[in-house]
């Protein structure tokens, strides 16, 4: 999960702007959380996977 999206219940403003010590903590703690394919789109994901079945056809042609 991103901190984009994310609303404050303490100050109803989004977690990324951090205008409270509630969203400051809390985007902090999502920041050290995240991994690396989190900031892909799905898009980029699907077309990353897309992308690994053809090179295992690939070499699976190449070996037969």
């Amino acid at each position: 999960m991103t901190y984009d999206r994310l609303v404050c219940a303490n100050c109803a403003g989004p977690v990324a702007e951090g205008r409270c010590p509630t969203c400051r903590a809390s985007r902090q703690r999502l920041e050290q959380q995240q991994n690396p394919f989190s900031q892909l789109s799905p898009a980029a994901l699907v077309s990353l996977l897309l992308i690994l079945v053809a090179a295992m056809t690939l070499v699976a042609h190449q070996a037969a």
